[in-house]
C-alpha cells in the first residue's frame, strides 16, 4: 500500500499520540475515577519598599528576591544602569547609595528602604551633563560604552571618598592621606572593568575633574 505524499508523522508526534490514547483508555475504563485537583500556584513573598531615586520618591511592591539592579531597570525603567556579569565582578551596575558606591546586582532592593539612590540618569542628562560625564566625552573615556555608566558613577564617588579622607579598601599599601594620584585612582577604580581597555582615557577624565595632572 502506498503512503500519501502529504502524510507524515514524527517520533515525537507518535509518542504524544500514544500518551493521549493511553490517557483516554484509562478514563474510559474508570469513568468514576477522581481527577486530582491542580495544586494552587504559590506567589513569592513580597515587601513594600520606599526609597528616593535621583531625587524622586518611589514606593514599590517587590518580590523579596529582587535585586536593586532589577528594581531600577525593570520596575523604574532606569536602564542606564547596566547588567554586566550579574555577579559583582565587573562594576557595570555601580550606583551611588547614600553617597557610597555599590554593585547594585549584589544588593537586594528591600535592603534599601529609606535610602537615597543616584543612578547615571541622576548625575546628568543630555543638555545638562555632570562634569564627570563631560570629561569622559572630552577624553574619549569609553568605546562600546556598556561599562561607562558604572565607571562614571564610581568615578564620582571615588573623588568624594578622597575628598572625605576615606582610605582605599583595595590595598593596604596605599596612603590613607586624601591625595589624588594616578596610582590611587587606578586602585580605587579597579572594581570597574572595561573590556575595551579605555583605562588611560578614563583616568585622564577623572584627573581632569579632580583638577590635577595625571
Amino acid at each position: 500500500m502506498s503512503i500519501p505524499d502529504d502524510y507524515s508523522i514524527s517520533r515525537r508526534g507518535l509518542l504524544a499520540g500514544g500518551a493521549v490514547s493511553a490517557a483516554a483508555a484509562t478514563v474510559a475504563a474508570n469513568p468514576e475515577a477522581e481527577v486530582a485537583p491542580a495544586k494552587p500556584v504559590r506567589r513569592p513573598p513580597t515587601a513594600r519598599v520606599s526609597f528616593e531615586v535621583n531625587g524622586t520618591a518611589h514606593q514599590l511592591e517587590l518580590d523579596t528576591r529582587t535585586t536593586l539592579l532589577d528594581a531600577l531597570r525593570e520596575h523604574l525603567r532606569l536602564t542606564g544602569t547596566k547588567k554586566g556579569c550579574d555577579h559583582g565582578q565587573c562594576g557595570a551596575c555601580t550606583v551611588i547609595v547614600d553617597g557610597r558606591r555599590i554593585n547594585s546586582c549584589l544588593s537586594l532592593a528591600v535592603q534599601h528602604d529609606g535610602d537615597r539612590i543616584t543612578t547615571i540618569e541622576g548625575l546628568g542628562l543630555p543638555g545638562k551633563l555632570h562634569p564627570m560625564q563631560e570629561a569622559f566625552v572630552t577624553h574619549d573615556g569609553y568605546q562600546c560604552g556598556y561599562c561607562t555608566p558604572g565607571q562614571i558613577c564610581s568615578a564620582v564617588a571615588v573623588l568624594d571618598e578622597i575628598n572625605a579622607g576615606i582610605p582605599s579598601h583595595v590595598t593596604a599599601n596605599l596612603t590613607d592621606a586624601p591625595k589624588v594620584t594616578t596610582r590611587e585612582l587606578r586602585e580605587r577604580m579597579s572594581g570597574n572593568i572595561c573590556r575595551c581597555g579605555a583605562y588611560s582615557n578614563i583616568i585622564d577624565a577623572i584627573t581632569d575633574v579632580a583638577g590635577v595632572k595625571a
